[in-house]
């Protein structure tokens, strides 16, 4: 409905016919020629422009998505052939040679010196028709009792099994878990300055209910079994319980003692005092005491003990998806489990 009473502005027609379009000369030109709205079956052309774009666009984002599938799948199948290619050596050969399999840092389920990377190292060392000998270079602190036993009872399967001879040879330093392990072995050689020894076993942790009692904080700690909670920093520990954890740190130092004693045998000067308290001596004196047999390199052992001068390392490492994985949050749950645990420890 419109205004009667409404009045345009002068000049102002709102239905004004367009003006024709200059043609290229200058003078108007014929909409009927040249306009493609005025021609015959226009409308389907256009649709037809239309739907064969819409396809080109398409099928371009199709094959783009093709192509990043794609290249994932190769990216993953590249981490799954490390994964399954892990460590091994790439020189192996059937030439004679020394196999070297490095022992470093903390000996502990998940590290480069776990029993899994450790074993598997061994087998494939062993195995190899052209490793005349096996050297462990050993470079740790100690670790779990558990990983190390398991590698000193791997070690004794193997020898037998293959009649390979298998040596110790020490670095920086070979305590605790590090020496439980190369007394597994044949002989056991260091470098004057080495660090060799600590026989025992521990188990630490932190006690904070002093400190809880002066800040006026209370624990509150629901537990099914009167010893759940041992162990907790935040509650007192009993006579009881420390009595309990002391009889099984004894029985595991006595463990590791049979150990020593089985493997160095006669060598082993087991009268000494202070031999198996957890001191811990160096390359020299541990000589001296039998915890070691002579001074000596890798290259010593490789070219005047097992006479295959040329070495091959089969030590089996974290890959590359691995480092991966923890890098993106496995090490760090891993970092604080270890930092919240009380197992025993042979260090």
């Amino acid at each position: 409905m419109t205004d009667s009473n409404r009045t345009e502005p002068e000049g102002f027609e709102p239905f004004e016919r367009a003006a024709p379009i200059p043609s290229a000369q200058g003078g108007p030109r014929s909409m009927s020629k040249n306009d493609p709205t005025l021609q015959s079956g226009w409308e389907r052309a256009t649709l037809e422009k239309l739907a064969f774009a819409s396809l080109r666009e398409q099928r371009a984002t199709r094959r783009w998505k093709t192509f990043v599938r794609l290249s994932w799948l190769a990216f993953f199948i590249f981490l799954a052939w490390f994964a399954l290619s892990r460590g091994t050596p790439a020189t192996a050969k059937a030439t004679a040679h020394t196999a070297v399999i490095e022992i470093k840092g903390e000996i502990a389920s998940g590290a480069d010196a776990s029993a899994e990377f450790v074993v598997a190292a061994m087998k494939t060392a062993f195995e190899d028709e052209g490793a005349k000998g096996v050297v462990l270079l050993i470079n740790s602190p100690g670790g779990s009792p558990v990983q190390a036993g398991i590698i000193n009872d791997e070690i004794k399967r193997l020898r037998a099994k293959y009649n390979k001879p298998v040596y110790a040879v020490v670095e920086e330093t070979c305590a605790s878990a590090a020496y439980y392990i190369a007394a597994a072995t044949d002989k056991v050689f260091v470098d004057k300055a080495s660090i060799v020894g600590s026989i025992g076993v521990l188990m630490d942790g932190f006690g904070f209910t002093g400190l809880m009692d002066k800040v006026g904080v209370e624990r509150r700690l629901l537990t099914a079994g009167e010893n759940k909670g041992f162990l907790d920093p935040f509650s007192p520990m009993s006579d009881a319980q420390r009595a309990h954890a002391q009889q099984m740190l004894d029985q595991i130092h006595t463990q590791f003692i049979d150990v020593v004693k089985t493997g160095r045998g006669d060598r082993l000067k087991a009268g000494t005092p202070g031999l198996f308290s957890g001191l811990f001596w160096s390359g020299q004196q541990a000589v001296e005491l039998g915890l070691a047999d002579q001074l000596g390199n890798v290259d010593f052992v490789a070219r005047e003990v097992i006479k295959a001068e040329e070495v091959i390392d089969y030590t089996r490492r974290d890959n590359v998806a691995e480092k991966l994985a923890k890098k993106f949050g496995a090490a760090l749950g891993d970092a604080s489990v270890r930092a919240m645990r009380t197992a025993p420890a042979l260090r």
